[in-house]
């Protein structure tokens, strides 16, 4: 018999009923069989956050950085089995996972920091005899939803500030991947938390995440998902009062003009649009491209597309993993074949691939001939199916990135200053990346979008304090 991996809720693993986690790479292979929690085990759960919340909020500093600093330790010491499970169960390639799980350790590492570097202000006030005190404060019972696709990071960048400002935690996964956020709660719980300070449960969102959604105890909820469930978490929270944040959809451009270096545009962009099998919110799925520079670059595109090696996650010579379950891949090939039929050109790939063993294999898909008002380049698809559009120069460039309802990531590729600097400053994006992939942020700097991508204060480094932390102004008389 499999082990059961249960639900935390109050410093307690509970639970009897699970599902089978399949790994996308091998559909006959079972990850691990994982707990779902009912409504109550819900309401248990922030019923538990809430008691520990008076305690925790006031706990030592040293507490707080000896937990956080522990659990980064082991975690960086587990990177090559945590990264294994992080493939398996989301079908990312190991390079990937293990390095997403390092990316973990590091969240963790920076944040135990930041319990060392709580800082307020004390000012003069415009009143004689007064002082100011100007403090942060935790917010209280913090709600988590996570998605899928970065399964021990995104919990990680969520978890550790929460954690780190005094906060109580209550946390849903992704249905899909279960596994990497139980191993990082099974970590914390080991490293000394008290009982109810975090609180794992998994299970649908119809049931766990709506309870959550439906809470009053729940004093801010941080989520990152699809924009309509992202309107969802909205809605419930205005009901109730709660703080929110919310991370959603992209559909990301990369603008290659004449100027580009053409290895460094082939690699950039091969690697924003298709690694992660595509499935990052800051995949880069629009590539603008200036009419000098177009023709040889989608042929040199082309060819570096047909060569990406598609297979397990695991086996060492993989570049591209599978999709991460049907359904996904339902919606890809739904897209691939909408662009065929809006006139688009398949240059190269969208079918599916055959390997040894049954798997959601998909060999990415480029259109060429596309317009910026085509489904394909307006819709988020979040697979490895990337579109070229054609422009004229830079100016008619950077109109085309920023005529969409989002505004996560952008990029450009170009070795002219002049352009750079101009992207830098009017691209509608919440991040731009000059002659890099749009994918990947560093762990200690802000993450986050414009428009329709984002909502609420940003995520990651000092910034996070924003989202879990409340100010608080108190003034006082002398003598």
């Amino acid at each position: 018999m499999t082990e059961l991996h249960k639900n935390l809720i109050d410093g307690e693993w509970v639970g009897t009923d699970g599902v089978e986690n399949i790994n996308p790479s091998n559909l006959k292979e079972v990850v691990g069989v994982y707990a779902r929690a009912t409504a109550e085990d819900t309401k248990q759960a922030i019923a538990a956050a809430k008691a520990a919340f008076p305690k925790w909020s006031r706990s030592g500093i040293l507490e707080r950085h000896a937990i956080l600093s522990k659990a980064s330790q082991e975690i960086l010491a587990r990177k090559q089995e945590l990264g294994e499970l992080l493939s398996r169960e989301e079908g990312k390639t190991l390079p990937e996972g293990i390095g997403e799980v390092t990316r973990a350790a590091q969240i963790f590492d920076f944040f135990a920091g930041e319990t060392l570097r709580l800082a307020g202000e004390i000012l003069p006030s415009a009143r004689p005899g007064l002082t100011v005190e100007i403090t942060r404060e935790p917010v209280g019972v913090v709600g988590i939803i996570t998605p899928w696709n970065f399964p021990i990071a995104i919990p990680t960048w969520k978890i550790a500030p929460a954690l780190a400002y005094g906060n109580t935690v209550v946390i849903k996964p992704a249905d899909l991947v279960p596994g990497s956020t139980w191993a990082i709660v099974d970590i914390l719980h080991r490293a000394g938390l008290p009982k109810g300070v975090l609180n794992l449960v998994m299970g649908k969102g119809s049931v766990v995440g709506q309870t959550l959604l439906d809470s009053p105890d729940v004093n801010a909820l941080t989520f990152t998902g699809s924009v309509g469930t992202g309107k969802r978490v909205a809605e419930a929270s205005i009901k109730v009062g709660r703080k929110f944040q919310l991370e959603m959809g992209g559909k990301n451009p990369t603008v290659v003009l004449d100027d580009a270096d053409l290895k460094v545009a082939v690699e950039t962009v091969a690697q924003s649009a298709f690694f992660s099998t595509g499935q990052r919110c800051t995949a880069a799925s629009r590539i603008i491209v200036t009419e000098g520079i177009h023709d040889k670059f989608v042929d040199a595109l082309c060819e570096r597309t047909k060569k990406l090696r598609v297979g397990d996650a695991l086996a060492k010579d993989t570049e591209i993993g599978p999709v991460v379950d049907p359904s996904q891949l339902k919606q890809d090939m739904d897209y691939i074949d909408i662009g065929q039929k809006e006139g688009a050109e398949l240059r190269t790939g969208g079918n599916r691939v055959n390997k040894e063993t049954e798997g959601y294999f998909l060999q990415p898909a480029l259109f060429t001939g596309v317009t910026n008002q085509m489904r394909i380049a307006r819709e988020e698809i979040f697979g490895p199916v990337a579109s070229v559009i054609k422009v004229k120069d830079y100016d008619e460039a950077l109109a085309t990135a920023n005529d969409t309802e989002f505004g996560l990531s952008a990029g450009i590729v170009t070795t002219s200053l002049k352009y750079a600097t101009d992207f830098k400053r009017n691209s509608e994006a919440g991040m731009v990346m000059v002659n890099v992939p749009t994918a990947g942020v560093d762990f200690h700097v802000p993450f986050g979008g414009r428009k329709g991508s984002s909502y609420g204060p940003r995520e990651q480094g000092k910034y996070a304090a924003e989202f879990f932390t409340i100010v608080k102004t108190a003034y006082t008389a002398a003598g």
